[in-house]
């Protein structure tokens, strides 16, 4: 009967007209609206902290710049990418009305996510050690090394913070997580100010504030998750049950987080191969400061990339798949058009934005030079991370996972390399060439994406949610 049904909606919606997609472009915005504000609310935590401890020195700037840098590369990505999972077990879960799942697929994320922090963090002790033995500057080690020490508190607390971000996305309860990350914000702002600049803690003040901010953050969902009346439908208590939902919480969460350390790692690579370079203090920090920007600027796509991958796990849990492909041509068109209008905003202000982040002119007028490459990485950035958001709503972890590796280690690696010491175009050439491999993982998600079946998802969509309420464990379905 069911398929009967996918059948009809498969005559009846081959054609996407654009009125169908310019009315989902409509839904979609009201999720990726707030869920920009959320996102960028996070991520400036970070910029904030990096910007204020830049102003004390170039020393404090560049190291501090590595350990988030590292931070990201060796913590921060793993967390993020395996919460990705529930983007797509959580929302077909959703979608099919199964929503006490939600609440038992959120501890067994928690709980997965903390265990798997423990390990991170002892990396984290040693990285001085381990920076001063692949040959970076002695000086900068040190103080990165001191700044992640101090940022492990960060760590646990992003262990919970990411699976009750995905309980409150896959329902599009965006309005808590709106609230709650701005509050914080503006809390991190002046308590960052004081332990930086009035403590005498200088640099490692701003990572005490970034812990302390990351767990009010995580308390103030978790306080909303159990007391507020919205979320009574999903929530469940707390039971063994939540440890029989590892093995598949695992099962999507390696590919997830694959899918997005290879990509994450690329671009962190170039500030650890900038110091190899000649000045490799100059260098690390015009680098920093172009990662920082177009991270920042990532939020938005990102929000409408989290938008999708809600809109389609829903409607691919709910059996609609014409529903999930009118979604995903409307996310495209808008992260399409995100791109090129912050881009040209970016390229506007070439010449202010580096004053942001150092006093230095030498640094900020390598800012200025880098700021074209840095437009056009905008854009490529924004069409994939929507590309990415429709692979997630699909469970397609698997896939992106392997994309990421061709794009950016068999292609934009060896030509960033290449151009940077063989070329000797130094950190320009370095960004050029992760540029070209986020080209050509934008132009392989776009194929994908053109020749999906829908149908065929939301048919396997909806047997994964059937086999998971019948209590089957073995064999995820997956494309």
């Amino acid at each position: 009967m069911e398929e009967g049904l996918l059948e009809k909606k498969e005559e009846k919606g081959r054609k996407v007209e654009w009125k169908e997609i310019i009315e989902e472009m409509k839904r979609v915005s009201w999720v990726a609206g707030p869920m920009v504000a959320v996102l960028m609310s996070q991520y400036l935590l970070q910029v904030v902290t990096l910007m204020m401890v830049g102003h004390l020195s170039p020393l404090y700037l560049s190291s501090t710049a590595l350990a988030v840098s590292l931070a990201a590369v060796t913590g921060f990505s793993f967390l993020l990418g395996m919460a990705g999972a529930l983007e797509t077990i959580s929302g077909q879960s959703y979608g099919a009305q199964q929503y006490k799942k939600l609440g038992t697929q959120t501890y067994t994320a928690i709980f997965s996510l903390t265990l798997f922090s423990i390990p991170l963090s002892v990396v984290w002790i040693y990285m001085e050690n381990i920076l001063v033995f692949i040959g970076q500057d002695p000086s900068i080690s040190h103080e990165a090394g001191k700044f992640m020490i101090y940022l492990v508190p960060t760590l646990i607390s992003y262990a919970v913070f990411q699976p009750l971000v995905r309980y409150f996305q896959s329902q599009s309860l965006v309005i808590p997580m709106l609230v709650s990350s701005c509050g914080t914000l503006c809390l991190h702002i002046p308590l960052c100010w004081a332990l930086v600049y009035k403590s005498g803690l200088n640099n490692l003040g701003g990572a005490i504030a970034m812990g302390i901010s990351n767990w009010l953050n995580a308390i103030f969902l978790a306080l909303y998750m159990v007391f507020s009346s919205s979320c009574a439908a999903t929530r469940s208590p707390i039971s063994m049950e939540m440890f029989h939902g590892v093995g598949q919480f695992f099962r999507f969460a390696i590919p997830s987080a694959a899918m997005v350390c290879l990509e994450w790692w690329s671009f962190e690579l170039l500030i650890l191969l900038s110091g190899f370079l000649p000045n490799p203090e100059l260098e690390t920090s015009v680098l920093s400061v172009c990662l920082t920007t177009i991270s920042t600027l990532f939020a938005v796509p990102y929000g409408i990339s989290a938008a999708a991958s809600t809109r389609i796990a829903n409607e691919l849990g709910a059996g609609h798949p014409q529903a999930a492909r009118i979604a995903a041509c409307g996310v495209v068109v808008m992260g399409v058009a995100n791109g090129l209008i912050v881009s040209s905003i970016l390229f506007s202000a070439r010449r202010v934005f580096g004053y942001c982040f150092s006093n230095e002119k030498e640094v900020v007028d390598y800012v200025t030079t880098m700021a074209p490459l840095v437009c056009v990485n905008v854009i490529f950035d924004s069409t994939q991370a929507v590309l990415s958001g429709v692979a997630r709503g699909c469970g397609w972890q698997h896939i992106g996972s392997y994309v990421n590796l061709v794009a950016f280690y068999l292609v934009g690696i060896p030509v960033a390399a290449a151009l940077g010491f063989w070329m000797q175009m130094r950190g320009r050439g370095l960004w050029m060439g992760v540029m070209v491999g986020a080209l050509t993982q934008t132009v392989i998600l776009s194929i994908i994406t053109s020749f999906t079946n829908w149908e065929q998802e939301a048919r396997k969509a909806r047997k994964r949610v059937a086999e998971e309420s019948s209590g089957v464990k073995n064999g995820v379905y997956v494309t």
